[in-house]
């Protein structure tokens, strides 16, 4: 089974994570911002990991240092759970149509961090959630899961079906791109390694 368990600790936040990749999408997400939770469930259960998320922070300040860590956290449990990447589909493309938005959502897992997004919000949050720290999250998930991760936003008006789009999007890619592929056959690069 692919799974860890990290725990990082800060003078800003407390997060701990336990992260299953082959679950079977059981989540329990407590990060004292709701729509963040909202999130986070719906990344688990899109991409069917089984994902145990707790965090405190410093939400007297605003959710940035929380949600930013939180994509640390998770890519920190992301990489140690996947290993060495053998025999991983590597890549994943999905566009998510919900509602008014369309995302696309690319993904390589490739051993090198890069963030690429051009969302833009028409308001400042979503319910506690503030909107700037869509791409913090995203962004040190991205560098600190050493992966490549682009998000398009074809178009969209509503910031709460933007935002939901882009974690079902990238909780889809994700559970395609770690499968294990059927001939089993290494490292999917010409370099061997990821």
């Amino acid at each position: 089974m692919r799974k860890s368990e990290v725990n990082r600790q800060t003078k800003e936040t407390n997060i701990t994570c336990y992260l299953n990749l082959d679950g079977s999408a059981k989540a329990n997400i407590n990060s004292g911002i709701g729509f963040f939770d909202h999130m986070l469930t719906a990344f688990s259960k899109h991409s069917g990991f089984d994902l145990e998320f707790k965090a405190t922070g410093d939400l007297v300040v605003d959710t940035h240092h929380t949600v930013e860590d939180s994509g640390i956290v998770l890519a920190d449990a992301f990489n140690k759970a996947l290993n060495d990447k053998n025999s991983i589909e590597r890549y994943q493309t999905f566009i998510m149509p919900m509602d008014d938005a369309l995302v696309l959502t690319s993904v390589d897992i490739c051993g090198r961090g890069y963030y690429a997004s051009n969302v833009e919000f028409k308001c400042d949050r979503v319910g506690d959630f503030e909107t700037q720290t869509v791409d913090e999250f995203f962004r040190s998930f991205a560098i600190n899961a050493k992966l490549n991760l682009h998000f398009y936003i074809f178009r969209g008006e509503n910031a709460h079906h933007i935002i939901e789009a882009m974690f079902k999007g990238l909780g889809k890619c994700l559970k395609d791109a770690v499968k294990i592929r059927s001939d089993n056959s290494g490292i999917l690069s010409t370099k061997g390694v990821l």
